[in-house]
């Protein structure tokens, strides 16, 4: 008994101990936990109070009641101690820093208050001072002490798209702030400058309706509800049009191409949508965001509410939270967003109908030759490419653009359309924009008139454009000086290509940047009339269809561009088969009733055009790229001619005025370069001026008289003039290269109506103290009797003292024919015979015959039969091109039809095919070189 009781009571004292411990274990783990449940309480109300701010946090009934409990009174003291350590300072200048930033990046209509600015529209014209960031209402920091406000902003035009969410209750607010947003855009550029697109998917007449009155001129499109296709495509095509358009010649966006231009090229286009929260169909929601992928360097803006996008381009979002209250990407989940008050109901309808006046007053300008020209001149770099506005649409500036994309233009209209008038408004405004250094012109004129004589020196006016570097007028019996022009155009193509390959390069604009210390400007050939180029079916046709096809194709990379304009380019036989000339040609101008200049049967804009008018086609002619324009005078008093003399006035010193080809002048001897570069020096060939060839550098075309056999000189024609101009330039250059007294001239006056020439030529050859003389026909059978008896003895001499040069000047050589055939009893030869002889042996010995026969058959009669060998260079003019077949050996065919004033020039020792020259003016030449003149 006694051990049950024993082992009852050590049980029941373990079991005690037990519940000791048991106790001590529960009160320990009531501490631990009463500690653990307070901390984590006091954690978790330092995080609520840290994230939503102690200034909400004590407007939340929740949380104050929390922060009621003595216990946690002091976590917020710790915090606000926290607070005011880290935000103390920039609450005391951090808002105010943030609102002089803003204001600097928000002038004014985009950042001040509306009173400053609603109604009263801006004049900015894209190009100036550019805000960066646009004002959307002002914020406060949820942990900064005393809740200092700042304003908000966002950027928007070419830097940012803006993302709008909303919830039930905040809409209203939302478009408030959205309208505000564009309100600031639109006032704060001139009228036009931006259009606003609108697109809401719940609301049959649309949001904003304040707006609406912009809607008559044009600056707001409401888009049907039902079709957001119709927006999404009209912004795609113009992000199109603008892409091969603008951004195709270099530049990187509208801006960029605004900042070279001088003023904004395209307007900006805002699109605004109002979505459900909901993604559009999936081919609507990736069209979407193409749009706002490509559409910032476009001008195309886009502000989207309540639309879930994603894209990979600059959107900043706005994201409302409650009635008044939103984040904001640009500042972050910690500061609390608010956007400005609505604006007065009754004062956006009005402002929206000031805008609209204004635009419509702007439209309603004409705009005069004046308007097409920059503020400053020759600011601009033709680097990327040339533009320039060439009229107005809506008072709206249109522009023509030569470069990459469109390096070549065709410009089309029948006779009184104002073909003149747009090549003046074109050139005019090129010409102010760029400096000589940055663009070239060459400017030639078909048609009958003097339409681009202006451009150069005159008696009244002496200024001259300084971009002109030559200047062609009355060409239009000059077909060669078109080729010529297209010559030269491929000689600059090649070698700017050579430079290019050297290096390592492919684009004028790339040669610039690798070799800037060469000056690499652009070049403008403009060819009014261009279709006589090809109007003879002949060799002149063939090669300038060839050289045009070959500068077109590959003058685009070397910053060479062509502007052709005609009456009717239908009829042009020369291209048929070479699609690849027009190809070149994108940039397509239509003046009133022109025809086959834009793309066939579809597109007849020009056909109905008024005058002053046209249309301007990047687009090679089709229907989509027209622009209409009007074009301002450009050919009045005090339009072109004043800035003609203005860019006179600014011209380099050094800078030579352009070359003038006048077909209607006759180019005098004594003007021209290559006859004052001659000079005495003892040479073996002197060389003999004949006439100016039509060529660019306007040089003189000639024959080397050399000690060799057929180095004789043969005029053809009837003309005395022209044998008179060609002999007397001949004799008169012969004579330069001699000292007095080194050689003889004898000049043959054989012919009536020769004597006069023969006279002054006499006088001129005396007055340099050359050895001359005139002798008749009677004297003409001894004289060549004497000279075929020197040349006997000089070659029988084997090569001893040479014969001095003489010169045998003949004028109607054929006309002493007869008396020559006359053999004189006892003599076995005739004085033709002689003739003969001095022409075949005589060139060997220095003594050249100079003669003019006044046909082909009189001239095949001097020589000996069947042979042409002793007449090397040969000058024809009113004879047809079978007859001179026979004396160019390896010619099957020469193709001439004389023309008035012009020759034929052909030397078999130097040519491979005959050359058209103009004749000299041999008056007033003073043959003496300068140091034998003494000046």
């Amino acid at each position: 008994m006694s051990r049950r009781v024993e082992r009852r009571d050590r049980i029941m004292f373990a079991l005690g101990r037990f519940r000791e411990a048991i106790g001590i274990a529960l009160g320990v783990a009531v501490r631990d936990h009463n500690y653990a449940t307070e901390r984590h309480a006091r954690v978790m109300t330092e995080l609520w109070l840290r994230d939503k701010g102690i200034d909400r946090a004590m407007a939340d009934p929740a949380l104050a009641a929390v922060l009621a409990n003595p216990r946690m009174g002091d976590i917020r003291g710790q915090l606000e101690a926290d607070r005011e350590a880290h935000f103390g300072s920039w609450t005391a200048g951090g808002p105010a820093q943030l609102a002089g930033l803003v204001g600097e990046a928000a002038p004014g209509a985009a950042g001040e208050i509306p009173e400053h600015w609603l109604g009263r529209p801006g004049t900015a014209d894209g190009t100036g001072q550019m805000p960066q960031l646009w004002r959307i209402g002002s914020a406060t920091s949820d942990s900064a002490p005393r809740a200092v406000s700042f304003p908000v902003a966002v950027p928007l035009l070419d830097s940012a798209h803006l993302h709008v969410s909303t919830t039930p209750e905040s809409h209203a607010a939302a478009e408030s702030m959205v309208e505000t947003l564009l309100l600031r855009a639109l006032s704060y550029f001139q009228p036009g400058l931006v259009q606003v697109h609108l697109w809401d998917t719940g609301q049959l007449t649309g949001p904003l309706p304040g707006l609406y009155p912009l809607t008559r001129a044009g600056l707001l499109t409401v888009h049907d509800p039902a079709r957001p296709q119709d927006l999404l495509d009209e912004l795609s095509e113009h992000i199109r049009r603008v892409h091969s358009g603008v951004l195709a010649g270099g530049h990187t966006s509208v801006q960029a191409s605004s900042g070279r231009a001088g003023r904004r090229t395209e307007p900006w286009r805002i699109a605004v949508l109002f979505g459900k929260h909901e993604r559009l169909p999936d081919q609507q929601q990736q069209q979407l965001q193409r749009i706002a992928r490509n559409g910032l360097v476009c001008g195309v803006q886009l502000i989207v509410v309540d639309i879930p996008v994603t894209v990979n381009s600059p959107m900043e979002t706005v994201t409302f939270t409650g009635p008044n209250t939103a984040r904001t990407s640009m500042t972050g989940q910690h500061i609390t967003m608010r956007p400005d008050p609505a604006l007065p109901r009754a004062e956006v309808p009005t402002a929206c109908a000031v805008i609209a006046e204004g635009f419509e007053e702007r439209k309603a300008r004409l705009g005069a030759f004046a308007d097409l020209l920059p503020d400053q001149f020759w600011t601009m770099s033709s680097e990327g490419g040339l533009v320039t506005p060439v009229g107005f649409h809506d008072g709206v500036p249109v522009d023509v653009v030569l470069g990459d994309s469109s390096p070549h233009a065709l410009v089309g209209g029948p006779s009184g359309s104002g073909k003149t008038n747009f090549l003046y408004a074109l050139l005019g405004g090129l010409a102010a924009r760029y400096s000589p250094d940055e663009l070239e012109l060459y400017l030639l004129d078909f048609k009958e008139g003097v339409s681009f004589a202006q451009f150069t020196p005159g008696r009244k006016d002496p200024s001259w454009l300084p971009h002109a570097r030559l200047v062609g007028v009355n060409v239009n019996a000059d077909r060669e000086f078109g080729v010529a022009l297209l010559r030269f155009l491929a000689d600059r193509m090649r070698q700017r290509a050579d430079a290019a390959k050297q290096h390592e390069v492919t684009k004028l604009e790339e040669l610039r940047a690798e070799d800037p210390d060469t000056n690499w400007p652009r070049i403008v050939a403009v060819i009014d009339e261009f279709q006589f180029l090809f109007s003879g079916g002949d060799q002149v046709a063939a090669e300038a269809a060839q050289l045009l096809e070959d500068v077109a194709r590959r003058g685009r990379s070397q910053g060479i561009h062509l502007v052709l304009a005609s009456q009717d380019v239908s009829g042009i036989e020369a291209f048929w088969g070479r699609p690849a000339i027009f190809e070149q040609f994108i940039l397509r101008i239509a003046l009133p009733k022109a025809r086959r200049v834009l793309v066939d049967n579809t597109n007849e804009a020009a056909v109905d055009l008024p005058r002053w008018h046209a249309v301007v086609n990047h687009e090679s002619g089709v229907r989509l790229g027209n622009q209409l324009a009007r074009i301002p005078d450009a050919t009045a008093r005090h339009t072109f001619d004043d800035l003609q003399r203005r860019l006179y006035d600014q011209r380099p010193a050094d800078l030579e005025p352009p070359q003038l080809f006048d077909g209607s002048r006759v180019p005098a001897l004594s003007a021209t370069p290559d006859f004052h570069a001659l000079m005495p020096d003892d040479q073996e060939a002197p060389f003999a001026l004949l006439g100016q060839v039509i060529d660019v550098a306007g040089s003189a075309a000639g024959s080397a008289l050399v000690s060799a056999p057929g180095r004789n000189l043969a005029v053809i024609g009837s003309s005395v003039t022209d044998a008179a101009s060609v002999l007397g330039a001949a004799v008169l250059s012969l004579a330069r290269q001699h000292d007095p007294g080194t050689a003889r001239f004898t000049l043959l006056p054989l012919v009536q109506g020769s004597a006069a020439a023969v006279e002054a030529l006499e006088l001129q050859l005396a007055a340099a103290g050359h050895e001359v003389a005139v002798l008749g026909r009677t004297d003409l059978t001894k004289l060549l009797a004497e000279l075929a008896a020197e040349l006997v003895q000089a070659r029988s001499a084997g090569g001893g003292e040479r014969m001095r040069p003489h010169y045998l000047v003949g004028y109607g050589i054929d006309a002493a024919h007869s008396l020559l055939e006359t053999r004189e009893v006892g003599v076995i030869a005739s004085g033709l015979d002689d003739l003969r002889a001095v022409l075949r042996n005589g060139p060997q010995e220095r003594t050249h015959v100079l003669g003019w026969w006044r046909g082909v058959g009189r001239l095949r009669a001097s020589l000996p039969i069947g042979s042409v060998e002793d007449i090397g260079p040969w000058i024809a003019f009113d004879v047809q091109g079978q007859e001179l077949t026979p004396l160019a050996p390896g010619q099957l065919r020469i193709n001439w039809s004389p023309r008035p004033g012009r020759g034929l020039f052909f030397d078999r020792f130097a040519h491979a095919r005959p050359q058209v020259i103009i004749p000299f003016d041999v008056r007033t030449v003073d043959v003496r070189t300068e140091a034998g003149s003494g000046s």
